[in-house]
């Protein structure tokens, strides 16, 4: 009964706005959550990159085999020390206010990014000392040294080029009126209700824009979200359940795309953090690996996700060019594990506390591992915790082991750099091993994939056996669309992209 009457008031919501009525084509998303403020030197959610992904352009966005193509940038050329990255820009490009995209415009976004206090984009271009223009088309960053992620960090918020002339009118208000170069304008925003965009009559690729209008729907509830789907109250919906995915693909007026997700899930194994970790789990690298070797992650994936996921053991999923193949997803093999916890001298059963965000899927995933480490010797309980508060206990390390999700970044390096090299933002652990640290400088480094594939092979080594991360499973991009849609792809990171889209 709660779900329909949250329907129904989901329902009532999109019907208490309606666009003008006139012949206008209106695309409607729904959203997981309403977005932070829109300002992308300081926006911080997954939400307000969907909004950003019509109204910001970006220097550069990515191809559906993640590789990196040009959006306000045409090309770019990195220097034979790689500490210089040289840029030029798309020409006759304007803002929704008139300005021009410039290369002068390109150096004051940057700068803000790097110098505005509050910044979330400034550590992403830490390793940039500069940002010179060369001429109205031509900017070159001058780097501290090599770093193979800057391109990758210009495909999301951090490569948003903003109008300097409403920076500087609006100040710290920017974010209540953002004006970019992207394919749509701001028009409007609702706390809580709708975020309202129309079509940037003067955009660069104005000739690939078919909707006139999109109308961004912001519904918590997922099944709230897929009833006005089916009912015809939105065109898009973004973070469908695994669980609901048969119902759509049954729905003769509905459709899926996917796409295996960049980010991962597992555990995070407290290694001496905030005092905890003092124990078999933490200190003995033959526990964890007995933990891991009790654990089934494709029944995980069957059980809690309809075998819609993809089972993994690293920071990247196994379709991608940085999976180290010779450390396959290990089989289930309780009789070894029971052998390691001997070996180990640990007297089992040995308790451990799981401390778990209070959200059914992760809950169920917890509840599957506590039944299979079970039959290995571990006594494992659990603590439900809501999402902030479990982030702070974890920061904190007020756990034995964490249920740990990570959206996931374009370019490796943002799955493992801040979660396993020493004294980084992520490595909760915390975990330190000089070889490892030296294996993910160079990776950061150098340019040459082979050269990026092999150093991460040499931190594999060592993290798959010994580090704080044990690597379960890969969420897919799950998004849910009308049949009136066309021309819709899905791509890696998850974000609706509108260029090209049309609706019958």
């Amino acid at each position: 009964m709660r779900n329909i009457l949250l329907g129904l008031v989901g329902l009532a919501a999109l019907v208490s706005w309606a666009p003008p009525a006139t012949a206008q084509s209106t695309l409607r998303i729904g959203l997981a959550e309403d977005p932070d403020v829109l300002d992308p030197t300081i926006a911080r959610t997954f939400a307000g990159r969907f909004v950003f992904a019509s109204v910001c352009d970006k220097l550069f966005d990515i191809g559906e085999r993640l590789e990196i193509v040009p959006q306000l940038a045409v090309s770019h050329e990195t220097s034979a020390d790689g500490k210089t990255v040289t840029i030029k820009l798309r020409p006759s490009v304007t803002f929704h206010d008139g300005q021009p995209m410039d290369a002068d415009a390109v150096k004051f976004s940057l700068d803000r990014h790097l110098t505005l206090p509050g910044s979330v984009r400034k550590s992403e271009l830490a390793g940039v000392n500069q940002v010179e223009v060369v001429d109205p088309l031509t900017v070159r960053l001058h780097l501290e040294a090599p770093s193979a992620p800057l391109l990758a960090q210009l495909t999301d918020r951090a490569g948003i080029i903003m109008s300097p002339k409403a920076l500087k009118e609006a100040g710290d208000k920017f974010g209540q009126n953002p004006v970019c170069a992207g394919p749509y304008r701001f028009v409007e925003r609702v706390p809580q209700d709708r975020i309202v965009v129309e079509r940037f009559r003067d955009y660069w690729n104005k000739d690939n824009v078919h909707i006139d209008r999109i109308v961004y729907l912001p519904i918590s509830d997922s099944t709230v979200r897929l009833a006005n789907l089916m009912a015809g109250q939105l065109d898009i919906i973004e973070r469908l359940r695994a669980t609901d995915a048969p119902e759509v693909r049954k729905n003769p007026r509905l459709k899926l795309a996917s796409a295996v997700g960049l980010g991962w899930e597992g555990l995070l194994i407290n290694m001496g953090r905030g005092g905890n970790g003092k124990n078999p789990l933490g200190q003995d690298a033959r526990v964890r690996q007995a933990l891991e070797l009790s654990i089934d992650r494709e029944v995980i994936n069957q059980a809690v996700f309809n075998g819609e996921f993809m089972a993994g053991n690293q920071w990247v999923s196994p379709e991608n060019p940085y999976y180290q193949e010779r450390f396959p997803v290990p089989q289930r093999d309780v009789a070894k594990a029971k052998q390691l916890l001997q070996e180990a001298g640990v007297k089992t059963p040995l308790p451990i506390e799981i401390l778990v965000p209070t959200n059914p899927e992760l809950q169920q995933v917890a509840e599957i591992v506590q039944a299979m480490a079970g039959e290995a010797g571990f006594d494992i309980k659990l603590r439900l915790a809501e999402f902030a508060t479990s982030v702070k206990e974890a920061d904190e390390g007020r756990f034995d082991t964490y249920v740990f999700i990570w959206s996931g970044r374009t370019d490796p390096d943002g799955n493992i750099f801040s979660f396993s090299r020493t004294g980084q933002a992520f490595n909760w652990g915390p975990f330190s091993n000089p070889t490892v640290d030296a294996a993910l400088d160079e990776a950061r480094a150098t340019y040459d994939s082979d050269k990026r594939k092999a150093a991460y092979g040499r931190a594999a080594d060592i993290l798959l056996k010994e580090g704080a991360y044990l690597y379960l499973y890969h969420r897919k991009v799950l998004v849910a669309l009308s049949n009136r849609v066309q021309g819709y792809k899905q791509l890696p990171d998850g974000l609706t992209r509108v260029v090209g889209l049309t609706l019958q």
